[in-house]
């Protein structure tokens, strides 16, 4: 089909990228043309992880978010100026279908092109709270999707629409995962003999780590004497040596990494989690039926962890505590009270597998028209 091309603007973090490559793999499952455009200080990187499928990228400038300080403003302006010229000479030579845009300021520059061109732009949003990007280009939008129920939906000017969010097929592939295979992967992979017998409990706090996560749950943990366990934990690049420090001499099975890219195997493991409540974490607690306890980063652009805890929370599949309450006591309450009642949480896990949504690439695909519904 003439013009059957499809852009993705999706660069920033992992939190928009990652999605944007999942939509895009879709696609290209589809036999559908794809470029991904990347703007910030992990496109190269991430220019290189959409190669490894296959996928063709066009890095753009990068530019701040536009704030209360001139010099950020000039260097956005200056961005989007930039971006704006590569952008609509590209839509020339290959001109889109659509543009699909994850979030983040980085899309102006293609949204703009997109409104010369009069092409059609389609959103995403990877929280329960839509960002002010996507608020702002939902003016010119035919359709905002969102990865859980919008708490703001009013606050957009285009029709919005949960379709759930768009995860790495091989995460997807392996959300049935039995707890036997994910634990012998894990025994395999890092050299470990955790039991498939033993309570498990995982933390993670993201790509980045979570102090508060990594200095207080293992000083909890240290506290359940006459208790039966094991422990995983990611606790983030370059956090893993102070972190071990605190896991010394404790009398229970542990294995701390830096991080994986096998989260299936560590979902698949757990009994029990605690984690950050971004868009991504949230997503794969539900697509594998996990009971957790999510502490939102504080610091999170306009409180959007806190709305995607409470949406996990109000579907029935766990607890949600501030950073600044999750003191040691606490967190020693929370443990025990889990590992005093197991059935209770069988029950939380159904109901987060409940509130998934599997498929949620090609549900955005579908509902943005390019594939047949």
């Amino acid at each position: 089909m003439k013009n059957d091309h499809y852009y993705i603007s999706c660069g920033g973090t992992g939190g928009h990228f990652y999605p944007g490559l999942s939509i895009a793999r879709e696609l290209k499952k589809q036999d559908k043309d794809v470029t991904l455009l990347l703007s910030g200080v992990n496109s190269l990187s991430q220019s290189q992880a959409a190669a490894a499928y296959g996928i063709t990228s066009l890095v753009l400038p990068k530019m701040p978010s536009p704030g209360k300080n001139p010099l950020r403003w000039l260097q956005f302006l200056w961005g989007l100026a930039g971006g704006f010229l590569i952008t609509l000479v590209r839509f020339l030579k290959k001109r889109p279908r659509s543009l699909f845009i994850m979030g983040s300021f980085a899309s102006a520059p293609a949204a703009a092109a997109a409104f010369f061109l009069r092409v059609p732009l389609y959103l995403h949003d990877g929280n329960a709270r839509i960002g002010k990007a996507n608020r702002f280009l939902s003016r010119q939008a035919k359709l905002l999707c969102t990865a859980f129920p919008a708490v703001n939906a009013a606050a957009c000017r285009c029709p919005v629409l949960c379709t759930g969010m768009p995860i790495r097929p091989e995460l997807e592939e392996k959300r049935h995962i039995s707890r036997k295979e994910a634990i012998d992967g894990l025994n395999q992979e890092y050299g470990k003999n955790l039991s498939q017998d033993l309570f498990t409990i995982l933390i993670f706090g993201g790509s980045q780590g979570a102090a508060t996560l990594n200095k207080t749950l293992p000083e909890a943990l240290k506290k359940l004497s006459g208790k039966s366990f094991q422990v995983i934990h990611l606790t983030g690049k370059g956090k893993l040596a102070e972190t071990e420090k605190i896991y010394e001499n404790s009398s229970f099975k542990y294995l701390l990494l830096e991080s994986s890219p096998r989260m299936e195997l560590f979902l698949g493991s757990a009994d029990l989690v605690f984690s950050r409540s971004g868009g991504s974490s949230v997503a794969e607690l539900t697509l594998f039926g996990k009971s957790a306890v999510l502490i939102p980063y504080p610091y999170a652009a306009e409180g959007h962890q806190e709305d995607n805890g409470r949406f996990y929370v109000q579907s029935g599949a766990g607890e949600m505590v501030s950073d600044k309450e999750l003191t040691v006591e606490k967190a020693h309450s929370l443990l025990l009270a889990a590992l005093d009642n197991p059935e209770d949480l069988k029950e939380k896990s159904a109901r987060a597998l409940k509130a998934s949504y599997p498929g949620a690439a090609a549900l955005f695909l579908e509902k943005t028209g390019v594939l047949p519904r």
